[in-house]
């Protein structure tokens, strides 16, 4: 590697202040995951990297409230997260969703805030994310905002984030009344890059579905809600022949890209099939 300048700042502000240069090579990182390796491949060479492990430890914490809503700070390891009694309780798709989430030396490494902001459409906590409904609290020197999950990626390997602008917390609202789940097809072992992910939230009275939120990703640029599919959901009571309906809506409203795990074609069969999965899992969750 070229040497680089290591800067370990002891506030988040701090951070911020030293991300406020012209110099595209200055980035910070909370676990270095995924940065190590494009610096290693000599994808990325930086002059300074700013690390954020020694900032504020309430970043690296969850909190709840009493209605099951949750915040979670950026810093938060994939590995502590799967830990959270209150993740649990109010969102346990996030739990089972990490249980094949890469491997357990990448989770106890990586950050959910870097997770989000790498912007990797094969990462698994996406999709689950915007099926909840969450947002993240962005910070800036010149202030912080608030997006939805949706509105976070914009392309491949795309964010709305700007180059000085860092993820501090995620907020996922109360869950009460919804049932959630996840899937993704791989073409190796469970923990692999998905070659197709689908996270899906409903919510329920009885035996009709209210509401519904169908995300698919991985064969995508980025996480795509599938609007139609929701919309054969809305006002129905589940059977086989409103399951053919949703999977037949996803597969025509998305374009989707092939490549060493299977062909475009191939891909849109698997989302055919497990978009009806998906629907039975988070009926049963």
């Amino acid at each position: 590697m070229i040497p680089f300048e290591l800067a370990e700042p002891r506030t988040l502000k701090s951070a911020l202040k030293l991300l406020e240069t012209d110099d595209p090579s200055v980035r910070a990182f909370g676990g270095g995951t995924a940065l190590i390796l494009m610096m290693k491949a000599g994808v990325f060479q930086p002059t300074r990297l700013v690390s954020l492990r020694g900032i504020e430890k309430r970043y690296a914490k969850v909190a709840s409230s009493k209605d099951g809503s949750l915040r979670i700070g950026a810093l938060t390891t994939l590995s502590a997260l799967g830990r959270v009694a209150a993740v649990k309780k109010s969102a346990p798709v996030i739990i089972d969703t990490l249980r094949t989430l890469s491997n357990v030396r990448v989770r106890n490494v990586a950050t959910l805030g870097g997770h989000l902001a790498h912007g990797d459409p094969h990462m698994d906590l996406p999709p689950v994310l915007m099926a909840l409904d969450a947002q993240v609290v962005t910070a800036a020197v010149s202030g912080s905002r608030t997006l939805a999950m949706g509105d976070l990626y914009t392309g491949y390997y795309e964010t709305a984030l700007a180059r000085n602008e860092l993820i501090s917390e995620i907020i996922v609202p109360a869950q009460a009344g919804r049932r959630a789940a996840y899937m993704k097809v791989t073409t190796r072992a469970a923990d692999d890059w998905p070659t197709l992910g689908i996270a899906v939230s409903l919510g329920v009275e009885g035996q009709t579905i209210t509401d519904a939120r169908i995300v698919v990703s991985a064969a995508t640029e980025k996480p795509l809600r599938l609007a139609a599919a929701e919309a054969e959901l809305r006002g129905a009571t589940v059977d086989d022949a409103v399951l053919a309906r949703v999977g037949e809506a996803a597969a025509a409203e998305v374009e989707l890209t092939g490549d060493a795990h299977g062909t475009a074609a191939y891909k849109t069969e698997l989302l055919r099939v497990y978009a009806r999965r998906a629907v039975r899992k988070a009926l049963a969750a």
